[in-house]
């Protein structure tokens, strides 16, 4: 009997699915935006992120302080 063998339980998270809803989901958002409106949009998306990003940072600071 192999002793390296690991049964691993049912996934309760796919990964991957994930990743392609989420890039389905922006397709559609940007599908029939003219070249100008999807860079405008991730450029919002992008600052969006961003101010998401600083926020949690600084949350992340106060509560190791």
């Amino acid at each position: 009997m192999n002793s390296n063998i690991t049964i691993h339980s049912p996934k309760t998270f796919d990964c991957v699915e994930m990743k392609r809803r989420g890039a389905e989901r922006i397709y559609n958002q940007v599908a029939n935006m003219t070249l100008k409106e999807q860079l405008a949009f991730w450029r919002e998306r992008t600052e969006l992120l961003r101010k998401h990003q600083q926020t949690v940072k600084m949350k992340s600071k106060t509560s190791v302080n």
